[in-house]
C-alpha cells in the first residue's frame, strides 16, 4: 500500500485527510532546520505513543510507549544524528515527551536513515496536528482521529510518496 501526500492532503485509497506540512512547504532539497517536508518515497519505521494520554493503538509496525527520557538527535556532527536517543543527551536533540499533544502519537518516517546523510534533515515524523493546522518544522501532522485511522492501516511494506506540486506540475524524487 502507498500513501500519497500532495500539498496539505494525505490520500489513502479513497480516503483523503487534511494535514499540515513544513512551514516552508515541500522540497526536493531538504536540509536540517529548513522547515521543509522532504519529497520522495519512504517507508514507515516505528510508532511511539504517550501511554499516559492514549491507549496503545492497533498497529502492525514496531510500537513503544514514550518515556520522559526519549529524544531524537538533530546534531549533524553527532554519530547518532537522525536517531532515537535517551536523555539527557549531550548533543543537540529534540525531546519527544512534550507538554502539548503534538507527540502523543508519532509515526517515524524513514527519511534520511538508510544511509544517514549528515545535514540532510532529521526527525521527519507523522504526528498530531496543533490547533488550526499550523505548519510544522518539516513533519506531516494530522488530527488525532485521522492519525489513528492511518496508523491502523500501516504495515512494514507501506510507503508514503511525498510530492511537491508547483503550478499544477508534480515534482517527485527517486525512491529512497
Amino acid at each position: 500500500m502507498e500513501l500519497l501526500l500532495k500539498n496539505d492532503r494525505l490520500v489513502i485509497g479513497d480516503k483523503i485527510f487534511r494535514c499540515a506540512v513544513g512551514r516552508n512547504g515541500i522540497s526536493m532539497d531538504k536540509k536540517e532546520a529548513d522547515g521543509c517536508t522532504p519529497v520522495g518515497t519512504f517507508y514507515f519505521r516505528e510508532v511511539f505513543y504517550r501511554a499516559d494520554r492514549i491507549a496503545e493503538p492497533p498497529c502492525q509496525l514496531p510500537i513503544r510507549a514514550l518515556t520522559q527520557s526519549d529524544g531524537w538527535c538533530d546534531d549533524s556532527a553527532d554519530p547518532n544524528y537522525n536517531c532515537f536517543v535517551k536523555l539527557p543527551y549531550a548533543a543537540s536533540h529534540e525531546e519527544l515527551w512534550l507538554q502539548d499533544h503534538r507527540y502523543d502519537l508519532i509515526v517515524v518516517i524513514g527519511y534520511n536513515d538508510n544511509p544517514i546523510r549528515p545535514g540532510d534533515g532529521s526527525a521527519i515524523f507523522m504526528h498530531v496536528v496543533l490547533d488550526d493546522y499550523v505548519p510544522t518544522s518539516g513533519c506531516i501532522a494530522l488530527a488525532m482521529d485521522d492519525l489513528l485511522a492511518v496508523v491502523k492501516e500501516l504495515t512494514p511494506q507501506t510507503t508514503i510518496r511525498i510530492e511537491e506540486v508547483v503550478n499544477d506540475k508534480v515534482k517527485q524524487e527517486a525512491t529512497r
